[in-house]
């Protein structure tokens, strides 16, 4: 057979192959091999080529081979990736977040645009956002926030008791409180930690000794901590969701859970869904809706405070 003739089949067996892989198959080598009458080396050497294809033509595909099925298979890299409408999307809730100083933020959103969007759109994201890159204001606690927030994170999935100083907003300023971590929540600017705490006379300094409910901490105000080589245990039954917290606090302020029930005459009633998700409307008529939800502490009372007079009839259940 000559040169033209080999390379002929070579290109007719990569495109088998290709096609094959395209539409779902896991290629065996050894099978391969038979199938086309070449050896299993040949066959490698199909595969490497069709991935210095992809590779050179910048194509969002690969060949790997899949240990369980014992064949190599075609992964489409596009579809981990984020379109260029989710990047947007995601820059701009960042942004409006101003949760963190301004050199977090930046690199933050530099490094989210180089990893997800297309060298040909990358322009076009980065001035959709400029000019709230440009006017963005940070918090004003100004502290870095990044660093720690990862090894938080460990300690609550490790379940391992904390240690950490507080900066309170009543005196005594700075407290020291060993915790055992359940989760780190976001809202209104400020990331939480919400945590069961350790070794406290519940009467002074709860308003409610019978809480149940974790404490609540803004991360920004934990001036130090130190993650112990001790453990708490959590049946699983027992579990703190954050799912489910966030439904009924408003504003991170924690307290007793009580059901509340309301007059709402206001304009949008979905203004009123989205911000108590556990909200049931009981009654509508013409002039209004009779709500009711299930809420932790008093945080939902400054929100009620800004309904002013579309908001009345407020009892607790």
């Amino acid at each position: 057979m000559d040169d033209q003739c080999l390379s002929e089949a070579k290109t007719d067996r990569v495109l088998a192959i290709y096609s094959r892989l395209v539409g779902g198959a896991v290629l065996n080598k050894a099978d391969l091999a038979q199938q086309f009458h070449v050896t299993q080396r040949s066959i490698q050497r199909d595969i490497e080529s069709l991935r210095c294809f992809f590779a050179e033509q910048e194509l969002p595909q690969d060949i790997v081979y899949d240990k369980r099925s014992r064949g190599y298979r075609l992964i489409d890299n596009a579809q981990k990736k984020l379109s260029n409408s989710e990047v947007l999307a995601v820059c701009k809730i960042l942004l409006e977040s101003r949760s963190m100083v301004t050199d977090e933020m930046m690199p933050l959103l530099d490094r989210l645009i180089d990893c997800c969007v297309p060298e040909q759109n990358k322009a076009i994201v980065q001035s959709l956002v400029a000019n709230e890159r440009f006017h963005y204001v940070p918090p004003h606690h100004g502290k870095h926030l990044l660093n720690g927030l990862w090894e938080i994170g460990q300690a609550v999935r490790n379940h391992q008791v904390m240690e950490i100083q507080y900066e309170r907003m009543k005196e005594p300023k700075l407290v020291t409180r060993r915790v055992e971590p359940v989760g780190i929540m976001f809202s209104e600017y400020y990331f939480y930690l919400t945590a069961f705490l350790q070794d406290v006379d519940r009467k002074t300094e709860f308003e409610n000794e019978q809480d149940l409910f974790p404490t609540i901490y803004r991360i920004d105000r934990i001036r130090a901590f130190q993650v112990l080589d001790e453990h708490f245990h959590v049946p699983y039954k027992d579990r703190f969701e954050e799912g489910e917290f966030r439904k009924r606090v408003q504003f991170m302020y924690g307290g007793k859970l009580q059901k509340i029930r309301f007059r709402y005459t206001g304009p949008s009633l979905e203004a009123v869904l989205d911000r108590l998700p556990t909200a049931k409307v009981l009654a509508e008529d013409d002039d209004g809706w009779d709500v009711e939800a299930e809420v932790f502490g008093s945080g939902v009372e400054m929100w009620m405070r800004s309904q002013g007079d579309y908001l009345y009839k407020v009892e607790r259940v």
